[in-house]
């Protein structure tokens, strides 16, 4: 079983910390720092917890002094960046979860910290509770980071403004009204960095999931210009791609299913132990006189503990099919225990889906394996 996560703050984490730390924090005391942070409860403590109190026990050996504080914080990622030679790590959230918790009183210097800070770890979640309190000067800030010299702190201003990121906050405002957002990612739409331009496509997705049709405007004035962009903009669009949104399957070139037929979809595993995987099978043609795209992916209808079923999209193939040409499948889907979801056993489905088109559902039975 793999380690968790959480495990990465230890001893061997906190003591070579709280070293960097005594050289940029007057009178920093690094014996009673790891008492603080070990203490009763760091055992029940997950990851966001140990991260969060983490930067906790460092404020407590810093002065009432916000701007003090964030200057030592700023210099201590600095230390670690340019000595340890150590840039976009995950350890080092703590940092910003500093900023995010005790900087919100003061602007400026915290902006000045985030800059230099998102370089050594991403402050995409610190920097969201001031777009929510200060709105116009963080994206103003947030569109001059967009030209910023630094991949790092240029990716900040996309990730950072997303409307839906995962696990951090959400920005209600921009989830109601994206257009703030859209001058910060035109400018980084054509980035030189995939690293970038991939947090552009993730923003633009999140936007989709509620303004559909501001996006596909958008998309389809970005489309065509480089091999680049246009991977971009299909990565952008990904969740209408999943949802069949027949104005982006267009964009992207798909064919229509009446040129196309599946034939022979069969469940070849009408029970499934859980532990194991399902198989099927199909084919599909291509009936026209003209190469036809064709975008193949499938739904798994999970069912719940109420017993009402809950499906869920996966992908099989992107490809182009020559006239007449027949594509024979076959397909297993994992039914493995994962942390991510829990299984119940009983009748569930499994569908294909042929350019965003439901086709026929097929039963299957998942039992609990002996």
């Amino acid at each position: 079983m793999a380690e968790p996560l959480k495990n990465v703050y230890n001893l061997e984490f906190i003591k070579p910390f709280a070293s960097v730390c005594k050289i940029h924090i007057p009178n920093f005391d690094t014996e009673l720092f790891e008492k603080h942070v070990f203490d009763k409860n760091w055992k029940n403590l997950e990851l966001k917890a140990r991260m969060r109190h983490i930067a906790n026990c460092l404020h407590k050996q810093l002065t009432n002094d916000t701007v003090t504080n964030l200057e030592c914080i700023t210099q201590i990622s600095e230390h670690i960046r340019i000595n340890e030679n150590k840039e976009d790590t995950f350890e080092y959230l703590i940092l910003p979860d500093y900023v995010e918790v005790y900087g919100l009183e003061n602007l400026e210097a915290s902006l000045n910290a985030i800059e230099k800070i998102t370089i050594l770890a991403s402050c995409e979640f610190a920097i969201r509770p001031y777009i929510l309190k200060y709105p116009e000067k963080t994206l103003g800030k947030l569109l001059k980071w967009s030209k910023h010299k630094h991949a790092s702190v240029r990716r900040l201003a996309s990730e950072g403004s997303r409307p839906r990121l995962p696990w951090g906050m959400g920005l209600a405002p921009y989830k109601k009204d994206p257009s703030p957002i859209f001058p910060i990612l035109d400018i980084l739409k054509d980035d030189p960095s995939l690293y970038v331009r991939r947090s552009v496509a993730n923003n633009i997705n999140d936007i989709s999931k509620d303004h559909p049709k501001q996006v596909l405007s958008l998309l389809k004035r970005w489309n065509g210009t480089s091999e680049e962009r246009n991977w971009m903009v299909k990565h952008a669009a990904r969740t209408l791609l999943k949802q069949g949104n027949p104005d982006a399957l267009a964009l992207f070139g798909y064919a229509d299913i009446k040129t196309l037929e599946t034939k022979n979809f069969n469940v070849k595993s009408p029970t499934v132990q859980i532990g194991d995987y399902l198989l099927f099978d199909f084919s599909i043609s291509n009936k026209s006189k003209t190469p036809q795209k064709v975008r193949l992916e499938y739904f798994v209808h999970f069912l719940l503990a109420n017993g009402k079923q809950s499906k869920k999209i996966f992908k099989i193939s992107e490809r182009e099919l020559a006239p007449n040409e027949t594509l024979n499948y076959e397909k297993r889907h994992s039914f493995k225990i994962i942390s991510t979801r829990k299984y119940y056993t009983g009748r569930h489905q499994v569908s294909l889906v042929i350019n965003g088109i439901e086709m026929e559902s097929l039963s299957f039975e998942l039992a609990i394996s002996n």
